[in-house]
């Protein structure tokens, strides 16, 4: 009987002209992908070919606005609005954050490409007149290219522009609310819901490849440690079954616990490895490589960011391939990882954002692919006699026939695979959290079942791409899709922009012009109270015999001026406020409360400063609905409390008159929860 309750109690919070026409697309090109691999990847391709020829400037503008963009930001006036109301913390560690962001960001590419990719830059057909030290400088200054500034520029103007938009604006956590100050209240119709519906196909048509492939390179490494007799469709079944099981139960725990204990193990065994080549590889040789390489990136940074190949004809194809190929997959994966940073991101100001998003991700891939590349390329040139640069066109068991030329080679084998499975969970935990979140309008109660069900539809569907070779013509897929995100990503630049511009006026306006607060009518009373420090007790005197009886006051003026007031009083918190309601714009909010502070030990020592008893004084200090910084008013008049608020209601009204402040004073802030 509870049993059948609990079912009948159960209320899924899919919203539906998001989830039912995405699931329609999502389920029907995976089955056109099983039924038809060939003919279907033939049609996609031709597609591919002709947007990466053709339309490639596109992708090399979108990505050199967004680093342009997102570093003017970081140095600029805006740089210090948070994501957040003014007050915001953040809600997890420095550690956590950036690890969460990594394991979303990069996962399984990171082992999938840190060998692979070097060693096909160097052995390439298009650099093979050049000389062989060149071949390998080149190697590393590509690789850094295509996993450095530009790809976590991408990431991060996605996650910037969602998490400022959710927790600046209080909008939903929704790829939609990002083109609210162009599109306003029409974000919440159909202009919404296919937005929505492309990150949600997005995102599942990118985790599922990665997915798929990750499998695969899973399936190698335990053949390779002879842990599987085989790579056989039967075991990739068993892979995916255990690990999808492991992630769902990851994402149902939430961010604060599976996801970022993943993340953090993972960091953690990241680097682990990492020492562990270092100092059994050439470490010399990587670290002066390393050194180079950053240099030569730094020196070569607006040739090879607006570099479109158009004199060199034999490299055309190469560039088709890696860099606009790049670029299509960081723009496609986007929608995902942009929205997972978002989500763990609130109350980071912008700078911080930015200089992070940037900065340490890039300069861990540089240490990272300069480590295992070189290393690659080292033991290439000067051990294995070819035999590595011969295994490119097989990535998935390159990485482990490269631990073979180090001591402890089966130990680092185990140490990648765990670090593989580890990513494969969190992107896959990661992507139903996000899948979830946009899928139901990022409702804060959804059902557990929810995330099963897309942890099981990922499953099913790269296991039968898997089987009938799909997963290529499903990539291609996503690559085409990001032609059209990236024009979408320009309008983001352009709505945050306005954004910004208005948010940045609002705070920094400042009062009328009106009497001072501070005259010489008081100054007797006014010393007593600089030369003597408050404690609690003083500070709940001062909030009922001045604060309440000016709140007081207040409010029977404005109830005959035809304007309700509410004052709301917290005696055990040390809080008051005065507050107005409104049904369109944000309600208007006065309020003093108790403030501690500590005080230098020199000033409670020095015999000829006020006497103090102890270094913790409290302070009344004002706060606002808006959450402007407040400041001490413990030195105030009740006349001059009154004047003090009168001041901010006039201020209030002149942003409210405004129209240019219409989507920063929405009365949404008063009824959505953050």
């Amino acid at each position: 009987m509870n049993s059948s309750k609990r079912i009948t109690k159960l209320k899924f919070t899919f919203d539906k002209g998001v989830t039912i026409p995405s699931l329609i697309f999502i389920v029907g090109i995976c089955l056109f992908s099983v039924l038809f691999p060939v003919e279907i990847k033939t049609v996609l391709d031709v597609i591919k070919n002709f947007i990466f020829v053709n339309l490639n400037w596109v992708y090399v503008w979108c990505v050199t606005i967004f680093v342009i963009f997102l570093v003017f930001l970081m140095f600029s006036k805006y740089g210090k609005i948070r994501l957040g109301t003014n007050d915001s913390k953040p809600e997890h560690s420095f550690f956590s954050w950036i690890s969460m962001l990594f394991a979303a960001g990069m996962g399984i590419g990171l082992m999938y490409f840190s060998v692979a990719e070097p060693l096909q830059h160097y052995s390439t057909d298009a650099f093979s007149e050049s000389h062989i030290i060149s071949r390998g400088k080149n190697a590393q200054l590509y690789t850094f290219f295509h996993w450095g500034i530009h790809a976590w520029a991408i990431y991060g103007l996605v996650g910037l522009c969602l998490a400022y938009f959710t927790y600046r604006y209080r909008l939903p956590l929704s790829l939609r609310s990002c083109l609210y100050p162009l599109l306003k209240d029409r974000i919440k119709g159909k202009w919404g819901d296919v937005i929505d519906i492309f990150a949600l196909c997005s995102t599942f048509f990118g985790i599922t490849t990665t997915l798929g492939f990750g499998v695969v390179q899973i399936n190698s490494g335990l053949e390779t440690l002879k842990i599987l007799p085989e790579t056989g469709f039967t075991y990739q079944i068993l892979i995916v079954l255990v690990l999808v099981s492991i992630a769902v139960f990851s994402a149902t725990s939430g961010v604060n616990k599976g996801v970022k204990i993943l993340s953090n193990i993972n960091v953690v065994i990241v680097i682990i490895l990492l020492l562990f080549v270092l100092f059994l590889g050439p470490t010399v040789y990587l670290i002066g490589s390393f050194t180079y390489g950053l240099g030569n990136y730094i020196n070569n940074f607006f040739d090879l960011t607006f570099n479109t190949h158009v004199y060199e004809q034999k490299t055309l194809p190469w560039f088709y391939n890696w860099t606009i190929l790049y670029w299509a997959w960081w723009i496609s994966w986007s929608p995902f990882v942009g929205l997972f940073i978002a989500k763990i991101s609130k109350g980071r100001s912008i700078r911080e954002f930015i200089a992070a998003v940037l900065i340490i991700p890039t300069l861990f891939n540089f240490i990272w692919m300069s480590v295992f590349g070189n290393s690659a390329i080292w033991f290439d040139f000067n051990v294995a006699n070819g035999a590595l640069s011969a295994l490119v066109s097989d990535p998935d068991a390159l990485m482990f026939r490269f631990l073979e030329y180090l001591p402890l080679s089966k130990v680092l084998s185990f140490i990648v695979l765990a670090i593989i499975i580890i990513f494969f969970v969190t992107s896959a935990d990661s992507g139903m959290l996000v899948m979830d979140s946009i899928s139901s309008k990022n409702s804060s109660k959804s059902p557990k079942i929810q995330m099963v069900f897309w942890g099981i539809l990922l499953a099913t569907l790269a296991l039968m791409l898997l089987n009938a070779g799909g997963l290529e013509a499903l990539q291609t897929m996503t690559l085409i899709t990001a032609l059209p995100f990236a024009v979408i990503m320009i309008l983001f630049v352009v709505s945050l922009m306005k954004a910004l511009v208005i948010d940045y006026r609002y705070y920094e306006k400042g009062l009328s012009v009106s009497t001072v607060p501070w005259s010489g009518e008081f100054w007797k009373e006014r010393l007593k109270k600089i030369v003597s420090f408050k404690t609690k007790d003083s500070v709940k005197t001062f909030i009922d015999g001045q604060v309440l009886p000016a709140f007081t006051e207040l409010k029977e003026e404005f109830l005959l001026n035809g304007i309700a007031v509410e004052i709301n009083h917290i005696p055990d918190d040390l809080k008051i406020n005065l507050e107005i309601h409104h049904d369109v714009v944000n309600n208007f909010i006065y309020g003093v409360m108790g403030q501690k502070r500590i005080v230098s030990e020199y000033m409670v020592d020095d015999d000829n400063l006020p006497d103090l008893d102890s270094n913790v004084t409290y302070f009344p200090k004002t706060y606002f609905g808006d959450s402007r910084e407040g400041y001490d008013v413990q030195y105030f008049t009740k006349n001059e409390l009154i004047s003090d608020v009168l001041k901010h209601y006039d201020r209030f009204l002149k942003i409210v008159a405004e129209e240019s402040n219409e989507m920063f004073i929405s009365s949404d802030n008063n009824t959505q929860t953050e």
